[in-house]
């Protein structure tokens, strides 16, 4: 077993689902997106510790969701930033001290179905390579455009990343820390290693084209449908 830490990320406005409010209250059957979510952690005895960075104006909303889920005493909670990035290295500011190989992974709040064969792969993984994603092989074919022509790439090298990512804590906070001072904004936690540690190499486990992030009103029909495919199996 390897023992990890986890950064829930729930703190996005979430506009494009056009819901008005936070996106993270929005039910799913029977439970807000969520709970969904936290539950993949709490029933995991691997995780042991869970900080979900909101906003501080969802602070009352969420801490009555969380009691009435029950799940109120499982959840550290952290206020987050303006930007994703700056609610990830919050969060990990927030679960100091741990030893510096810790392992620690940040994920997105509307990310409910990660499975838990995943969450132990990276886990195993980032303990031994320090640097690690889920992500899932791109299926469409991808241009890139310039002003003057379009290319085809090879998707064969193409990969489409997901959440959690996972580090070693050291790493990951010395990179937050790095992006911080230089102001640099990247896309993921990752890329912060990509740019600021271009010598420790990030890993890969392959995830699950399920592990979908829920963006739009459309990807809320598509969570229906995963959900029922559970209740079914």
């Amino acid at each position: 077993m390897v023992e990890y830490h986890v950064i829930v990320l729930a703190a996005g406005q979430g506009k494009r689902m056009n819901a008005g409010k936070n996106k993270q209250f929005i039910q799913l059957q029977d439970k807000p997106l969520i709970v969904h979510t936290l539950m993949n952690f709490i029933q995991d005895e691997w995780c042991q510790s869970i900080y979900m960075v909101i906003s501080q104006e969802d602070q009352l909303a969420m801490e009555g969701l969380l009691k009435e889920h029950f799940l109120f005493d499982h959840v550290h909670l952290v206020h987050g930033g303006k930007e994703r990035q700056e609610s990830g290295y919050r969060g990990i500011k927030a679960i100091q001290p741990v030893q510096p190989d810790a392992v620690v992974m940040i994920h997105d709040g509307a990310r409910p179905f990660v499975e838990k064969k995943h969450l132990h792969q990276l886990a195993v993984t980032a303990k031994e390579e320090k640097a690690v994603l889920l992500a899932v092989q791109v299926t469409d074919t991808i241009k890139r455009k310039t002003i003057d022509s379009v290319e085809t790439l090879d998707r064969s090298f193409l990969w489409a990343a997901q959440t959690p990512q996972a580090f070693h804590y050291s790493l990951i906070k010395k990179v937050h820390e790095m992006a911080n001072d230089q102001e640099f904004l990247g896309t993921d936690d990752a890329s912060l290693v990509e740019e600021f540690m271009p010598e420790q190499q990030v890993k890969i486990v392959e995830g699950s084209y399920q592990n979908v992030k829920l963006t739009t009103p459309e990807d809320l029909l598509r969570a229906e449908l995963i959900l029922n495919k559970k209740g079914e199996a």
